[in-house]
């Protein structure tokens, strides 16, 4: 048994038949290619998946594709615009907040919902909001300088 699934991808309407028990994490991944949203951990723990669903960051492994029916969702896929880097992918690439780059994209994801909630926030609230975005590799002090810098430009 499938269902019939639309939704608004990166400002793309698009519509598939699925299983009802598809997650929107495979979607996106299995569905349109977006392998940019990745899965980590198979236990909505690490926030590899994030995305934005209606301008709220998600983990994408934790809904179903059937829950995002009519929704507006955004991948990082979706965030340059005209071929230029998102203020906040920029400030991720010029703070050097990567090695092997898996959790980036969720990392992103997760900081841009965090300012456009909260423009302004200290080093602190950085650090809370992202507890649920786990990586390996950096020990955070260039994610943090990142979302910090990200802030400052998408303030203006």
């Amino acid at each position: 048994m499938t269902i019939s699934v639309t939704m608004t991808v990166n400002g793309q309407s698009v519509t598939r038949d699925v299983e009802p028990r598809t997650l929107l994490v495979q979607f996106l991944r299995e569905n349109l290619g977006m392998t940019g949203t990745h899965v980590g951990c198979d236990t909505s723990q690490c926030g590899a998946c994030v995305v934005h669903v209606n301008g709220t960051s998600v983990k994408s492994c934790t809904i179903l594709a059937a829950q995002a029916q009519g929704a507006k969702v955004t991948t990082v896929e979706g965030l340059a615009q005209d071929g230029k880097l998102h203020p906040m992918q920029e400030a991720f690439r010029e703070n050097h907040a990567l090695q092997c780059g898996f959790c980036t994209p969720g990392m992103i994801m997760s900081a841009i919902d965090l300012v456009q909630r909260n423009p302004n926030p200290s080093e602190e609230t950085v650090r809370h909001e992202l507890e649920g975005n786990l990586c390996r590799c950096t020990g955070y002090h260039n994610i943090v300088k990142a979302v910090m810098a990200g802030a400052q430009a998408m303030r203006g």
